[in-house]
């Protein structure tokens, strides 16, 4: 790939910008819930800390292989013709040696501390995002978002593991949520992207089918999450507190789903994009404080 020439000294900030900061302090508040959650108690401090450092690391270096193949389509969309990559503040060689060291730390850090399952989950998790979906299912498929989105989804998974060592059908069912999340939310923001992804060439479902057929996806999409999220009660890995949360916040996202139907409100897509974001940080908050007020589950 071509690589744009360096108009400017990079700084710290640039790196920091690589990892896509916003992304990663998202997935980690998850599988820090996810960490939470495994347990009765309290998670020891030397697993939460090292788990979500090694976590973030590895995906802090999954985000820069995204800036270091996306940097071409970045360069024509407004929402990310400022990253360093596509600015040439970092060069192509800069960015994979950064993304190579934060990437072999953060694997150090969880096999040596943590356990090898959490290792190679987050392995997986990095190669599923920085190599099956950033390289191949992005520009292959309007399905892409659906795809790829178990990658992202994987956090609390990982969270768990770092504290269990063993996989469990509750941190499956946490998987499972952000799973069903990301479609509504990422293709919410498609939407209102739709003739930057056109311009680039990526098959973004508004592109490929149309904003009509992608709003009553993201109706559909929204349902499913929204059936899904009552799991943990039904479980009971989650109690009361828990399910009025999910009533609530579900019923949010189904307002602009709905919105988004109706057609009336330019600001939808972008409404319901950001919305998306306060939901599942919400949702998992809720989460958490339940799990400490309402011990239902015997895991």
């Amino acid at each position: 790939m071509a690589e744009v020439p360096t108009t400017e000294a990079a700084n710290w900030r640039d790196y920091k910008e690589l990892t896509k900061p916003n992304v990663v302090l998202l997935m980690i508040l998850c599988s820090a819930i996810g960490m939470f959650m495994a347990v009765p108690g309290m998670v020891p401090l030397d697993v939460l800390v090292l788990g979500n450092l090694g976590i973030a690391l590895c995906a802090g270096a999954a985000a820069a292989v995204n800036h270091l193949v996306d940097q071409r389509i970045d360069q024509q969309m407004a929402r990310t013709l400022s990253r360093p990559v596509a600015t040439g503040k970092l060069g192509n060689t800069q960015a994979a040696i950064f993304a190579l060291v934060i990437g072999g730390l953060g694997m150090a850090i969880l096999f040596i501390y943590i356990n090898a399952l959490t290792a190679w989950l987050t392995f997986a998790s990095l190669l599923g995002y920085a190599v099956v979906y950033t390289m191949f299912l992005k520009r292959a498929t309007p399905q892409n978002i659906v795809i790829g989105g178990l990658a992202g989804a994987a956090p609390p998974l990982l969270g768990w593991t770092a504290v269990t060592g063993e996989i469990h059908g509750h941190a499956l069912l946490l998987v499972l949520i952000i799973f069903a999340w990301t479609p509504p939310h990422f293709w919410a923001l498609a939407i209102h992207r739709r003739e930057e992804y056109a311009k680039v060439e990526i098959p973004m479902l508004p592109v490929t089918h149309g904003v009509a057929f992608t709003k009553l996806h993201i109706l559909l999409y929204t349902i499913i999450m929204f059936l899904i999220t009552l799991l943990p009660y039904v479980t009971r890995l989650s109690g009361p507190l828990y399910l009025l949360g999910a009533v609530v916040l579900g019923g949010g996202f189904l307002y602009w789903a709905i919105e988004l139907i109706r057609d009336k409100n330019p600001r939808a897509p972008m409404e319901t994009f950001k919305y998306s974001i306060i939901y599942l940080m919400a949702l998992f908050i809720i989460m958490l404080i339940d799990h400490y007020l309402f011990p239902v589950s015997t895991l």
